[in-house]
């Protein structure tokens, strides 16, 4: 059996030993278009690219850096070569997520020349998490928190074909400047 999965650009991939050089954003965008969130239990197909578009969105619309905009646009890319498992069950698999997190540093170094700092790691998660509490209120009717989580965008929960968003997701890409910060700003009141 091959140590390796076949991409969507037909490159042979080792997710245990990334190699930045083959890491591509057309293979992530591609595999993120086609997956669905919460392993399909969502009432419509929501894909993993849309909900990093949305996460980039709300990053927009808090004004935050270059760097956390593109982290948020990437924070799942690692999904489009190992899949991903629900926090329920990945938190009893520690093996898992030492792969996924070198997997995420290979894909951060690639694209962002370095992993992501510690408030860059918090604002990330923050984003994602609320993003999560409305997609299931959304989705699923459910309120996973008493209280909803801060967002600065209305979340676009229906954002076309998966060639839609794997176009948009290749397009917002293409369009971060990671030397432009004129959109910084005091942003630490997010963190809570």
């Amino acid at each position: 059996m091959p140590d390796y999965i076949l991409t969507y650009s037909k490159i042979k991939f080792t997710p245990t030993k990334p190699v930045m050089e083959d890491i591509k954003i057309e293979d992530i965008a591609h595999a993120l278009s086609m997956l669905c969130r919460a392993n399909g239990h969502y009432s419509s197909f929501y894909s993993v690219g849309a909900h990093c578009l949305n996460c980039y969105e709300e990053a927009c619309a808090r004004r935050e850096s270059q760097r956390v905009k593109l982290a948020c646009l990437l924070h799942d890319a690692c999904e489009a070569y190992i899949s991903d498992i629900t926090r329920p069950v990945k938190q009893y698999l520690d093996e898992y997520k030492s792969i996924e997190e070198r997997l995420a540093n290979s894909i951060y170094e690639k694209f962002l020349g370095s992993p992501l700092t510690e408030y860059e790691e918090k604002m990330v998660k923050l984003i994602d998490d609320a993003m999560l509490f409305h997609e299931f209120l959304e989705f699923s009717g459910e309120k996973l928190a008493e209280e909803a989580p801060y967002v600065a965008a209305t979340p676009d929960f229906y954002r076309g074909t998966m060639k839609q968003v794997e176009q948009e997701y290749l397009d917002v890409f293409n369009s971060i400047d990671l030397n432009d910060n004129t959109e910084v700003k005091e942003t630490i009141k997010w963190i809570r």
